[in-house]
């Protein structure tokens, strides 16, 4: 379902075709969104990216910021803050205890705390709202405001600069917390209220924006029961104004289809002449929709014909990437259902309607279920598996180069920057590969706890998120 599309914004049309990002890596030297850019392709910018720290004696450590017991949410750097999701276990204001999703600002210097934003648990419990997990969206950075997701499955619209400009910015100013040290709330868009979304076990996208709209997917998902979808009518994505936080479009291509919940984050890309907002969704598919209006370009069925779910049907939690007109995207489930066979495929996004059999360039059936999103640099794609395996792939024909396994599940996404590939696991250790054609180990670091997110760069220092802190990591730093 689709509503109207302001005039307004279709007036804008042409102009905003030139705004969106290359996919091959943020313009800036600042790492402002989950991918870095729209088209979420995991690769960066920095030269001497550091192949040797500690993070104990706090060799080539530039600062360490503690953070909750659970961090799943990616930081994101812009303007000289860090922004990072986490739980409460921290209690940074006695005002604020218990069970909460906690948003961090730190300063980009040296990690000090700057301000806050936390939300209170759903009281509908674990069905929507898991204990101790926190927020596991990463934000969007976008001049002074920042959007990310809730666990109340809330798209936020805050001031980065929290209240330490003195400001109330609105048109939401009837916050309850507004110290030094809060969040300075612009606009609360509130997905269960708004659109009737039932996020199942936690809601998590990472918002992309396009012209004047911010993009989510609702994370709508089955009952506690696993065997009904009690919202099937809620969409899966939603595009809001991202000044006011008014909804301009949704849609609810899946409708009661969902196999379990909808975790995949959206990606923006052009493709041939238009701009498509591309979503992996609940029911297994992959669809494009033109990103202004919303209208269903295309389709695609990323599990083989005659799957059955759960056995040998995914559903979608990886994030797409759109480069050079191609959406490449793994099949995948919740970590909790463990290991099973996986599907990778290289799909024509320029061709329109169920493009499941005209769409596909390639197929890769020798990976497993994946939850990572993938990073194509130089030709090769990488792209890592629940597994713990991480495969390097011709992007033009899907053929491997090589195959290297780090021993433990991966949750995070392989991440390519000054010719290495970072890629962190559960047992806490980071993988550093060469880029390319041959396969080379260069180092094996112990973060002293699971990596459950993605290695970044930004600004010549590279962040790390283990369990509990963010580690910024700079060659020549702590010594």
């Amino acid at each position: 379902m689709r509503i109207p599309v302001k005039s307004t914004l279709a007036a804008t049309a042409a102009a905003s075709l030139a705004l969106v990002p290359g996919a091959a890596g943020p313009g800036g030297a600042d790492w402002p969104m989950w991918g870095g850019t729209p088209g979420r392709n995991m690769v960066g910018a920095m030269s001497g990216a550091p192949t040797r720290w500690n993070v104990k004696t706090k060799e080539n450590i530039k600062w360490v910021a503690p953070l909750g017991s659970h961090a799943y949410g990616n930081p994101v750097v812009s303007g000289g803050m860090v922004f990072v999701g986490t739980n409460n276990e921290l209690v940074l204001d006695p005002r604020q205890a218990g069970d909460r999703g906690v948003l961090m600002a730190l300063r980009e210097s040296d990690g000090r705390f700057l301000w806050q934003h936390t939300s209170e648990k759903l009281a509908t419990g674990a069905v929507n709202d898991w204990p101790q997990q926190g927020v596991a969206s990463s934000p969007l950075v976008e001049g002074d405001r920042l959007y990310y997701v809730s666990n109340r499955a809330e798209l936020i619209c805050l001031d980065t600069q929290g209240f330490t400009d003195g400001e109330n910015d609105g048109p939401l100013t009837a916050e309850i917390f507004k110290g030094p040290k809060d969040a300075d709330v612009v606009w609360r868009f509130d997905m269960i209220a708004r659109v009737g979304a039932f996020p199942h076990n936690l809601a998590n996208s990472s918002p992309v924006s396009y012209g004047d709209l911010v993009y989510v997917s609702t994370s709508n998902g089955l009952d506690e029961s696993h065997a009904k979808v009690p919202s099937p009518k809620a969409p899966t994505i939603v595009a809001v104004k991202k000044k006011t936080g008014e909804l301009v479009w949704k849609d609810n291509a899946v409708g009661g289809r969902i196999l379990h919940g909808q975790w995949s984050s959206p990606a923006v890309g052009k493709i041939g002449d238009t701009v498509h907002l591309v979503s992996g969704q609940g029911d297994g598919w992959v669809r494009g929709f033109e990103a202004l209006t919303g209208e269903k370009l295309w389709e695609f069925d990323l599990n083989p014909k005659g799957a059955v779910w759960p056995k040998n049907r995914n559903e979608v939690v990886s994030t797409p990437i759109v480069v050079d007109n191609v959406v490449y995207l793994a099949s995948g489930q919740d970590p909790e259902h463990g290991d099973g066979p996986g599907h990778l495929y290289a799909i024509d996004a320029t061709k329109r309607g169920d493009i499941t059999r005209t769409g596909r360039i390639w197929h890769y059936d020798k990976i497993r279920r994946s939850i990572s999103t993938g990073a194509l640099h130089d030709g090769i794609l990488y792209y890592a598996d629940f597994s713990g395996f991480l495969h390097a792939l011709d992007a033009k024909t899907g053929k491997p180069f090589w195959v290297h396994d780090t021993l433990a599940a991966v949750w995070g996404s392989p991440y390519v920057v000054d010719g290495k590939v970072y890629l962190g696991n559960e047992d806490g250790n980071i993988v550093i590969l060469q880029a390319g054609k041959e396969k080379k180990l260069i180092a094996e670091i112990d973060m002293g706890s699971s990596v459950y997110s993605t290695a970044v760069a930004a600004n010549n220092t590279l962040y790390v998120v283990n369990r509990d802190h963010l580690f910024a990591i700079r060659g020549g730093a702590g010594q």
